[in-house]
């Protein structure tokens, strides 16, 4: 008993003294808790989405449903594109008096029938125009960008923690390798590892879904591989300096978890609050699932995505370089 008393001492103790770690494990959760209470209360726990053109016919007893978000549009291009990607569920536009329906989608079939109920209801009804999209066509890009995040600043992260916490790096700052060389030598590596698993998955999966490809494959290649670089570019920016593997695994996750639920990852973001659709901009995997659904889904070619690209290219020179000036052997 001795002995497990000590054992059990010693191990609270290097807990509780490892700062970094201790005030993850006590702020972490609650940050979550607060995050998806402001992301999911209110309005955001309504059921079904609905896209409205021009003043709501407050006649129709379809509008004052509780459970449904009414998400107003000023352009009627942009709301039939928000239907046909699954980001909401229907469209009233009261201006021409009918409303629009995406009959691949799920939802859009049980807010149709709910709409239909309503006896004061005088729409009539029209489905979008074009090629319509599947549910798995829309959700394949946040998949692929899931994919690179996890396997970019984990891969990258954790390696480097552990060989400077094993007195790896120690080792290499006896010879005449340079911090910039290490890091580059790091970030090409897992970039041929992320790049090579990405195409494999992705062309294995589409030739039992066939996705939408709309645009260029060279387009999406050149985007994907942007965004590569720069998420392993923040994860060698985090792990410049930490030397423990559960304080790097604890802020790797105050990363990830914004970007999974705050990226587009799983869902739409569509008639969440601004101040989160502004915040979702941070972050790499958001600009890369924007810009690979616009290539995807609606032709989009390089120049139409160039600000994404430019912004996944400022982000990679600055985190690559912050890294290489704060980065510590030991």
């Amino acid at each position: 008993m001795k002995r497990l008393l000590a054992i059990f001492t010693a191990r609270n103790l290097e807990f509780f003294r490892d700062r970094g770690t201790f005030i993850w494990n006590l702020f972490f959760p609650l940050f979550l808790i607060f995050g998806l209470y402001f992301a999911f209360s209110g309005n955001q726990s309504a059921a079904y989405k609905v896209g409205t053109l021009g003043p709501p016919d407050e006649s129709i007893a379809f509008t004052r449903y509780k459970h449904i978000q009414f998400i107003p549009y000023g352009d009627s291009a942009e709301a039939v594109k928000k239907l046909t990607h699954h980001q909401i569920d229907l469209v009233l536009d009261f201006n021409s008096g009918h409303y629009l329906i995406n009959e691949e989608a799920q939802n859009g079939y049980f807010i149709e029938k709910i709409l239909l109920s309503d006896t004061t209801n005088s729409l009539q009804k029209q489905t979008v125009t074009g090629r319509q999209i599947r549910h798995i066509d829309w959700f394949v890009p946040g998949v692929i960008g899931m994919n690179i995040m996890f396997g970019c600043l984990m891969g990258v992260g954790f390696v480097i923690v552990r060989y400077r916490k094993n007195g790896v790096l120690k080792r290499f700052r006896a010879t005449p390798l340079k911090a910039i060389e290490f890091i580059s030598a790091q970030m090409f590596s897992r970039f041929f590892i992320m790049i090579a698993m990405t195409i494999v998955i992705y062309t294995g999966s589409n030739v039992f879904l066939h996705y939408l490809m709309l645009g260029s494959y060279a387009d999406l290649l050149i985007v994907t591989s942007m965004a590569i670089f720069c998420l392993i570019a923040l994860g060698l920016l985090f792990s410049t300096r930490i030397k423990s593997e559960e304080l790097a695994g604890g802020i790797l996750n105050l990363t990830v978890w914004p970007m999974m639920f705050l990226s587009g990852i799983w869902f739409s973001l569509e008639g969440t609050p601004r101040a989160m659709r502004i915040a979702s901009q941070i972050f790499p995997v958001t600009h890369f699932i924007a810009a690979a659904r616009e290539i995807m889904l609606d032709g989009a070619a390089l120049p139409d995505v160039m600000d994404h690209i430019l912004v996944l290219s400022v982000m990679t020179v600055v985190f690559l370089l912050t890294a290489a000036l704060i980065f510590k052997w030991e």
